[in-house]
């Protein structure tokens, strides 16, 4: 799997994104188009995992407090999942996470995700429960640096 990432609207990484996630959460999850284009885009970076030229797995970053990076919108689609697809994409981004020096990497992840993030060393954090555009979601967090 091919690994491209951008920043910007009007890159084909962020329009191939952007397919992946319409069909994802707005076709599959039911979630309003309006919550799924945020103002993230513009400043967020897309990752795609392309098989043969082909979108098939997605996921952003954006820079948090504290030397960190959100990641969000992680997606895959139907027919590309249970490849490790989506494991492989999470951890190129953990590793170039990891050459930049940050301390952490952070995730909203939907209770169904849980296992998913939990295979690739995430851990629940303390946060309650919440629901983001109807869907339940844990705050998982993945730290990276080794002090001392």
């Amino acid at each position: 799997m091919e690994i491209k990432s951008e920043i910007g609207l009007k890159t084909q990484t962020y329009q191939d994104a952007l397919m992946i996630r319409r069909e994802v959460f707005v076709n599959e999850q039911k979630v309003e188009l309006a919550l799924e284009i945020d103002d993230n885009d513009p400043i967020a970076v897309n990752y795609v995992g392309y098989l043969n030229q082909t979108p098939v797995t997605t996921a952003r970053t954006i820079p948090v407090d504290n030397n960190g990076w959100h990641i969000q919108r992680v997606a895959t689609l139907r027919e590309f999942r249970h490849h490790q697809y989506g494991s492989t994409l999470l951890k190129q981004i953990t590793k170039i996470a990891q050459q930049q020096h940050l301390d952490y990497l952070i995730l909203d992840a939907q209770v169904a995700a849980i296992p998913f993030y939990q295979q690739l060393g995430y851990q629940l954090t303390k946060r309650a429960m919440f629901f983001d555009a109807g869907i339940a979601h844990r705050e998982m967090i993945l730290p990276l640096a080794t002090k001392g």
